[in-house]
């Protein structure tokens, strides 16, 4: 039977043979190949795991080496700045990490007042307040006759302000870490230029920055200090602090709320929007506390 070839040719069972041979040689080559595929997507896998891990790892260092908590400001020991005259502020190394604010001592001579404000930057009542009695309050620290101690606070957060209560009190805890003798100023100006509690959306950080600089205040540290919200995580503490506080409560209401007022010691209970009242309150709670003894306020937790 003719095989297609020539005489010389390869038999049938050759050609069997040969294509035996020929698969084979394909299979062990197919094989080769799985197995390259197997071990480039081993490795990648591998490369993949190492590379997440890696991620993970600076992550938990960044956290770690930041100090595995939220940063603290200078000059607020006691969770407000204390401030002595319009451009001398009591300096004090920020509360360490995972303690606890310590409060201030009064000492009483018969003569000085020594205020203590909680404040919301978004509080229109605190606006009041601040608009009426900035006035006396700056020529009774001109005097020596008192001293105040600001506590910013936030409980007017929102979506709509852009939460910001806490980042206006924030961006004032930046100013009192760098430059504390002008936070007077800073204070005075965060509420004059306070946006509606309605209608507004809260001022950006680069208006904040904006009103600083108007205030006299301007530097890359606080620039900064604003815009990645260092000072956030404190403010949040320091109202959480705030609103737990019995000696903070309002007897009547039962809560707390923006402005509360104390000089030395005593809570004011008087209007926002009368100055006469609030000076002759003053007057009342110096008599009152009396002189040659020191007092610290708030005491309960």
């Amino acid at each position: 039977m003719s095989t297609g070839r020539g005489p010389g040719g390869p038999t049938k069972r050759d050609r069997r043979e040969e294509a035996r041979e020929t698969a084979r040689k394909m299979r062990e080559e197919a094989a080769k190949k799985a197995k390259r595929r197997k071990v480039v997507v081993q490795s990648s896998v591998i490369v993949g795991i190492i590379a997440v891990l890696a991620i993970i790892g600076v992550v938990v260092f960044t956290s770690v080496g930041a100090g595995g908590s939220a940063a603290n400001p200078k000059n607020m020991a006691s969770g407000g700045i204390l401030l002595e005259s319009p451009t001398k502020a009591v300096t004090t190394p920020a509360i360490a990490s995972g303690a606890k604010p310590t409060p201030t001592k009064m000492e009483l001579d018969g003569k000085t007042a020594h205020i203590q404000i909680w404040l919301d930057y978004q509080c229109p009542y605190c606006d009041q307040f601040e608009t009426t009695n900035d006035p006396q309050i700056k020529q009774w620290l001109e005097e020596g006759s008192a001293t105040i101690e600001i506590h910013p606070v936030a409980i007017l957060d929102s979506s709509q302000n852009k939460q910001y209560s806490t980042r206006a009190g924030a961006a004032a805890a930046c100013v009192a870490n760098s430059q504390p003798s002008k936070f007077w100023d800073v204070n005075s100006a965060l509420f004059a230029n306070q946006p509606d509690e309605q209608t507004g959306g809260g001022l950006s950080n680069s208006e904040i920055l904006k009103v600083f600089k108007d205030a006299g205040v301007e530097s890359q540290a606080i620039t900064d200090c604003v815009n990645k919200q260092t000072f956030g995580s404190f403010i949040t503490q320091m109202t959480q602090d705030a609103t737990t506080n019995s000696q903070l409560k309002n007897p009547t209401s039962g809560g707390f709320g923006t402005p509360t007022v104390f000089v030395n010691g005593e809570r004011y209970q008087g209007g926002f929007t009368d100055a006469a009242q609030f000076a002759a309150f003053k007057d009342a709670a110096v008599k009152d506390a009396g002189s040659g003894k020191t007092i610290t306020f708030p005491t309960a937790g």
